[in-house]
């Protein structure tokens, strides 16, 4: 018995050793490694890809954001603000959808199939909303010229960024109500135009809030 007794308790001994031990090494070094590592090395990305402008957090550029005038009185979402670049949809285009305000809670799918009904409504009628707000002043946006991301939304619906296509069809729309000449608008979207990582992964896109930041820059001139 007393063989018995103190083979247990040296057990019990070795599994408390072995406890204290992986929470030492797990639930405080390692911990404090990996935060030191993204501190020193990647200390942008490690607190949350902040932009600032004049000093001031003012995003993320991980997460997208709508730029949209007040809301009015009987309105469900409120309209676009079309001085400025606007993001994709986020997550559907009607009024009854999972996220029109990229609000973070809400990251997720439509998940309507490609034949549903609602969701070829929408498309359509941000194509006719895309036509309408950006042909201005003799410049005619095209069906056919219409990305996808510009009647879409992404998988998250927090996509902070769109095509350059996208970018390039809304130029005219913001030179005019800016008071900005188009060539201007141009090389500010030409600027901002990032091409694909490496090389090869993804497409070339343009972060949205970095390029408003640059246009009220340019606007305050």
């Amino acid at each position: 018995m007393n063989t018995t007794l103190r083979g247990t308790t040296r057990l019990l001994g070795a599994a408390l050793r072995t406890l204290l031990v992986l929470t030492l090494v797990c639930g405080v070094l390692y911990p404090l490694t990996v935060t030191g590592i993204g501190q020193a090395l990647f200390n942008h990305q490690a607190n949350g890809s902040d932009i600032t402008s004049n000093g001031k957090t003012v995003g993320s550029s991980l997460i997208g954001q709508r730029y949209d005038l007040p809301l009015k009185n009987g309105q469900e979402t409120p309209a676009p603000d079309l001085k400025w670049f606007q993001p994709r949809p986020s997550n559907g285009l009607g009024t009854n959808t999972v996220n029109t305000q990229y609000k973070l809670l809400l990251s997720g799918a439509t998940n309507r199939a490609g034949d549903n009904e609602e969701l070829i409504q929408w498309v359509k009628d941000a194509k006719a909303a895309v036509i309408k707000d950006n042909s201005v002043d003799g410049y005619q946006v095209k069906p056919s010229d219409i990305p996808p991301d510009a009647v879409t939304s992404s998988g998250s619906g927090l996509d902070p960024a769109i095509s350059p296509q996208y970018a390039h069809i809304q130029i005219h729309r913001i030179a005019k109500l800016n008071n900005l000449p188009v060539t201007k608008v141009q090389k500010l979207v030409n600027q901002h135009t990032d091409d694909r990582i490496l090389g090869f992964i993804g497409e070339p896109r343009v972060n949205v809030l970095e390029l408003n930041i640059a246009l009220k820059a340019l606007a305050q001139k």
